[in-house]
């Protein structure tokens, strides 16, 4: 069985995966309250499940983009599970989270979530040919530059403000396809997907060296000197 750990951002979700079936999955509203929120709720749904967390064989875990806060609280239990369970672990881009479960439909997929500042993190990925890619990577950037690297139907996915849709469906038109906000709502069994598909290669982390993806340095406050 495969543990996937997503709390990037105020959106959080858990998922229990075996030979690729899901077996059982949460996915809730937790705000900035990965600290207190994320074991109890991974110890509800083990128990509805009737599953034990020492059957686990894998951690795989949303590495970023995402809140400081819950990209630490997320990453950290996944290695601490990972080491005290003595299993792989798998760090997972959570915009390409967001994308994947818009894979099948062939068009390029481009995740946004707010950075804050006026600027969004963004990447694009597609599904050619059986074979799914990231065609640009991950960054910091704002929504008029994006629109102006956009020159074919795109889906856009992930947490976004109203605001930016708006400003994607103005500039774009009808090059601009987004879903409506449930199925854009980020899942840990996608997040479980493309784990697993790195497991069976034989391409894990180190969960000593495993590092969230934050594309901007956190913000540090100075010590006042008197």
């Amino acid at each position: 069985m495969q543990l996937a750990i997503d709390t990037s951002t105020d959106t959080a979700s858990l998922a229990l995966v075996q030979d690729g079936e899901v077996l059982a999955e949460l996915t809730w509203h937790c705000g900035q309250n990965h600290t207190t929120q994320l074991l109890p709720h991974l110890a509800h749904l083990l128990n509805q499940s009737r599953l034990s967390l020492q059957s686990t064989t894998g951690i795989i875990v949303a590495r970023g983009p995402g809140s400081f806060n819950g990209l630490r609280v997320g990453i950290s239990t996944a290695k601490g599970l990972a080491f005290s369970l003595g299993v792989l672990i798998v760090g997972i881009s959570t915009l390409e989270v967001a994308a994947y479960q818009h894979a099948e439909t062939g068009l390029p997929v481009c995740p946004i979530f707010n950075a804050g500042r006026g600027e969004i993190a963004t990447a694009i990925y597609q599904k050619k040919q059986n074979v799914w890619r990231q065609l640009v990577s991950e960054h910091i950037t704002t929504v008029d530059a994006l629109c102006s690297q956009i020159t074919t139907k795109t889906i856009f996915c992930g947490e976004f403000t109203p605001f930016i849709a708006t400003e994607l469906r103005k500039q774009l038109k009808q090059r601009a396809i987004i879903p409506p906000p449930a199925t854009r709502l980020r899942r840990a069994s996608f997040l479980a997907e493309l784990g697993l598909k790195r497991l069976e290669a034989g391409d894990y982390d180190n969960p000593s060296t495993l590092q969230p993806l934050y594309l901007r340095r956190p913000p540090i406050t100075k010590t006042r000197h008197r």
